[in-house]
């Protein structure tokens, strides 16, 4: 059973995530050659306040060049 898991930047509109999950479970089911009903597939959304890169979080990158 393929378990897949995916961290998000919250504020994506639901339809986005739901084409991501798609997106996913086919590439799991083409590479893997898995059966797509035992693929499973969670999205963690982040807060932008919670996810940093070079200590520098999302929101405050937003700001900056907002």
């Amino acid at each position: 059973m393929p378990f897949v898991t995916v961290s998000i930047a919250r504020g994506r509109p639901p339809e986005q995530v739901r084409a991501l999950i798609s997106a996913l479970t086919d590439a799991v089911v083409d590479s893997l050659g898995a059966d797509k009903q035992s693929v499973r597939v969670i999205v963690t959304d982040v807060s932008p306040t919670h996810w940093a890169a070079g200590d520098i979080t999302l929101a405050e990158r937003a700001n900056r060049s907002g």
